[in-house]
């Protein structure tokens, strides 16, 4: 600025809009050290550059409000204090107005947030600590805690979870203060699913300790073979956060976990924080009181909505374990986990991206064509798209950094007006299996040797293909088209896209693209597939885990659904099995996923506990109130209402009509779950039933209201030569009636007269 346009005013100079300006010039504008006052009473004193607050300065509001730090081109953007009218104070830095980056903030009731901010609100990672001296260190995205992150109580409860919206959701591990500790599943907040329970005083295998293993004393990654495992997002969770804020003191001594939920939102104000996690003790249920006498047994607890609904002995105590087994690995085994995203070096990732970039250029190449019936010759065998994909790139493809591959679309036109007839918008398909996120891949394939994987919105199910399961889809795919379209509630299996990926040597990879029938956002607590034979249908006790899908001989309920959803359910089961019948396919099964709801009196006993527990009474939970009382087969986990358009959550990829309830007046009804969400329910999705369970010991009826998910799968099998010759051995050793191999029109009658026992009639 030159000094011959550059001069202090000595007085206060008065805009034409009232303001009042005391300071530098440079020409008419403020430039250089000046005091702006505005009419409503606001005050600007410090740097400016051409009429814009820029540099260090400070500004006051006629609220009381202030802030005093860095601003750039009229923004608040740097560095700064700011302190607001109700006493909270925030320091750190700053992005055109809003928290942006590191810094802290002291809230007027005493609680504090240290970490990353972005537009204004807690994201990335940070520590929250409440004025009672809880303490949650861990990520934050938009507020809340989402993501990997330790939550410690005043009391000494510690819970290494993952969080969604401020809850406990996913896979945990909490340590008591009496030093058991349990490792299972939260879902929204409570614990749901299976899950191991550690008395005080076990051995607990080094793997499941995973925050202590994680870190050593110094607060470094440790190095041991069985802490690599470890989720990396854990990992740097640690590194970065545990010496800044001592988080490995956390795990130092045994804890002890509340059972309450603990949902936390922050905004600029900080004035709706949640009230702190309920300090109470653990039940005489959670101790089991002998822990002296019992104390290295293993307990396998499963809870329903936060209710333990179950309890057994695991171990050489139970006889759960073959003789050779130990708990340890037991554990491993289970804590795999059903699935893993693919990762660079994973050894799919390269297959995973040439699927990814076959189905957007063939998605992209077919939806600009106008959408038109299907003719015969969208069948047939010049039904194809054949491209060829260089690393380097083409005149037709782009580069990319797998390896090169042939990518061949079977029957595009065919699977693009099936995904219009279900609904499923071509750029929304394309962004859930081919947008920035990675697949899934699920760790247990059939006995078929499939792989299976699962796009991250959990919409879509990709399966790897036997050249002859190709061969009989193609086949099959005019009926089978014609079929799905007549029958808008079919059962069968949706197909969205068969592609086959060709790579070095000739190696040659099939798939097909289906929708995921357990896409909702209810927790499965279990899953069933279902054939109606007998013959090794049944699953070794020491194998099965929350994520095991159990057989035929495993089921123990019966599903008690409405009359009319239940008549139109063998309907459809009829016309769909006689379909599978004149293609001559066996081996098919329904599979089941079943949604357990708590009945409400003992959710409100487990409410009612955290009171009376704190106060040292035994709670009803401790008198091991069993489900099949009275009261619990009057207390409803769910409530049925009239059907309101745009008020439902639907299924993914569901289309046909909404079946209409008889004890409502046959009227379309919507399912309703309290603490949970309303659901719009249509044959095999969303379908509310009684599940019923007679109890051997006692010869009562053990009830629950479930949540019922049901289709027909692994429809890609013939009963040709091969199958003929197994039945044929098979009958040498088995009942002929009991093997899953036999004629297309009896697996069909026997698979539907076994569905009738699992869905009688009610009386």
């Amino acid at each position: 600025m030159s000094s011959s346009s550059s001069f202090r005013r000595a007085e206060g100079d008065t805009l034409p809009n009232g303001d009042v300006y005391v300071g530098n010039f440079d020409g008419l504008v403020p430039h250089g050290m000046g005091k702006y006052m505005w009419t409503d009473g606001s005050l600007y004193d410090g740097e400016w550059d051409k009429s814009k607050m820029t540099g260090r300065g400070m500004i006051q509001w006629p609220s009381g409000a202030s802030y005093e730090g860095d601003f750039r081109g009229g923004f608040i953007d740097g560095t700064g204090t700011f302190k607001g009218v109700d006493g909270s104070v925030y320091k750190g830095s700053w992005r055109m107005n809003k928290k942006q980056g590191m810094g802290t903030m002291v809230y007027s009731n005493s609680d504090s947030y240290e970490g990353l901010w972005n537009e204004g609100l807690p994201d990335g990672y940070g520590k929250y600590t409440w004025a009672a001296g809880n303490i949650y260190i861990g990520s934050w995205k938009s507020g809340s805690m989402n993501g990997r992150g330790v939550m410690q109580w005043i009391n000494g409860d510690t819970l290494d979870c993952n969080w969604l919206s401020g809850l406990a959701h996913g896979k945990g591990y909490c340590k008591y203060a009496s030093g058991a500790c349990y490792i299972g599943t939260w879902d929204r907040g409570v614990k749901d699913g299976h899950g191991i329970f550690y008395q005080p005083g076990s051995k607990i295998p080094c793997n499941l300790e995973v925050s202590e293993c994680a870190t050593d004393n110094d607060g470094t990654s440790a190095s041991s073979s069985s802490n690599e495992k470890v989720k990396v997002g854990l990992l740097f969770l640690l590194q970065n956060l545990c010496n800044k804020w001592g988080l490995r003191r956390f795990f130092h001594r045994p804890r002890r976990i509340s059972n309450g939920t603990t949902p936390i939102f922050v905004d600029d104000s900080g004035n709706h924080l949640p009230q702190d996690p309920p300090n109470k003790s653990l039940s005489s249920k959670e101790h089991l009181q002998n822990s002296d006498v019992h104390k290295d047994l293993v307990y396998e607890r499963e809870y329903i909505q936060g209710v333990l609904i179950s309890e057994q002995p695991k171990g050489k105590h139970s006889g759960m374990l073959d003789s050779g087994e130990t708990q340890e690995n037991t554990w491993q085994k289970q804590e795999r986990g059903p699935m893993e995203t693919i990762y660079k070096g994973h050894r799919s990732y390269f297959l995973m991206l040439n699927l990814q970039l076959g189905i957007r250029y063939t998605v992209g190449k077919i939806t600009p064509v106008p959408l038109r019936e299907v003719r015969s010759n969208d069948f047939g065998p010049r039904a194809r798209i054949i491209m060829y994909f260089p690393c380097e790139g083409s005149q037709y493809t782009p580069p990319h950094c797998s390896v090169n591959f042939f990518w061949k679309d079977y029957c595009p036109m065919v699977f693009r007006n099936l995904r219009e007839m279900f609904h499923i918008d071509a750029a929304d398909y394309m962004m859930s299996i081919c947008g920035g996120d990675s697949l899934k891949e699920l760790s247990s394939p059939g006995k078929s040797g499939s792989i299976f994987y699962l796009s991250q919105d959990e919409r879509f199910v990709i399966k790897t293909l036997r050249k002859s399961e190709l061969k009989i889809l193609l086949k099959m795919l005019p009926k089978y088209y014609n079929h799905v379209k007549a029958y808008d509630n079919t059962l069968i299996t949706k197909f969205f896209g068969v592609h086959r990926i060709t790579l070095k040597a000739g190696k040659k990879v099939r798939f097909v693209v289906m929708g995921n029938m357990f896409c909702t956002e209810l927790r499965i607590h279990r899953k069933y597939d279902l054939k109606g034979s007998t013959q090794g249908r049944s699953t070794k006790k020491q194998k099965i885990n929350e994520n095991t899908t159990l057989k035929d001989l495993d089921l123990a309920h019966a599903f008690h659904v409405d009359k009319s959803w239940r008549q139109a359910l063998f309907r459809q089961i009829a016309l769909d099995s006689m379909f599978l019948e004149s293609q001559s396919i066996i081996d098919y099964s329904m599979l089941l996923g079943i949604h357990f709801r708590a009945p409400n009196h003992l959710k409100t006993a487990t409410s009612h506990q955290n009171t009376l527990e704190s106060s040292g009474i035994t709670s009803a939970m401790d008198c091991n109130v069993p489900l099949h009382c009275e009261d619990a087969n009057s207390s409803k986990g769910f409530l049925l209402v009239a059907h309101e358009p745009g008020t439902t959550v639907g299924g993914s990829h569901i289309r046909g009509s909404m079946v209409r309830a008889s004890e409502g007046g046959y009227e379309e009804v919507d399912l309703v779950l309290p603490d949970t969400g309303r659901f719009r329910v249509q044959l095999g999705v969303n379908m509310p039933a009684r599940a019923r369970k007679l109890l051997e010991s006692t010869d009562a009826v053990e009830e629950y209201d479930v949540v019922l998910y049901l289709g027909i799968i692994d429809i890609l099998q013939e009963y040709n030569t091969s199958k003929r010759v197994e039945h044929a051995v098979k009958s040498l050793k088995f009942d002929p009636l009991s093997i899953s191999s036999v004629d297309p029109n009896l697996y069909s009658k026997r698979f539907v007269s076994f569905l009738e026992r699992v869905f009688p009639e009610q009386d």
